[in-house]
């Protein structure tokens, strides 16, 4: 009786740490840069499932098959761009934490340029104006009724 408990403690042990371990990725490279651009490749794309977590952060399926194919293209001699155009053609250009410029993004780069530009210009003519206002002369008639109010208001 007691055999049997040691035994299926035993084989628990081994089925939790089977478990754990299978969470664990190993990534085998020959090369300390291919590792480097692997790490760089990995933290620069986001998970399609997440919000805003790198897949190299991320515990989601998509984020480990990600990471796998990117170790495959790296391990096929491709470059850190290719890669990149092969992700992005696969699963979107919302997989890029930096969005490129392209036609359809100069809208998303060109927004703040043009209104801090616009909003510098708005501050440039609103101080124009103020000083055109405040120095223009009152006319005769004004200047008259001013000196009437002004010598009104002394002699009470």
């Amino acid at each position: 009786m007691a055999i049997t408990k040691w035994i299926t403690a035993l084989v628990g042990l081994m089925l939790s740490v089977s478990v754990l371990a299978a969470g664990i990725e190993l990534r085998e490279f020959d090369d300390p840069v291919m590792e480097e651009r692997y790490k760089d490749l990995t933290a620069s794309m986001r998970c399609p499932l997440c919000e805003n977590q790198a897949i190299d952060d991320s515990d989601a399926p998509i984020s480990a098959d990600m990471r796998e194919r990117v170790y495959r293209l790296l391990q096929d001699g491709q470059s850190d761009i290719e890669i990149t155009n092969h992700m992005v053609a696969r699963f979107g250009d919302y997989i890029l934490y930096n969005p490129r410029l392209e036609n359809r993004t100069y809208l998303l780069w060109g927004i703040p340029i043009a209104l801090v530009v616009g909003g510098g210009l708005l501050v440039i003519l609103i101080v124009r104006a103020r000083r055109n206002a405040s120095a223009t002369s009152l006319s005769a008639e004004e200047q008259a009724r001013l000196n009437e109010l002004i010598n009104r208001e002394k002699s009470s």
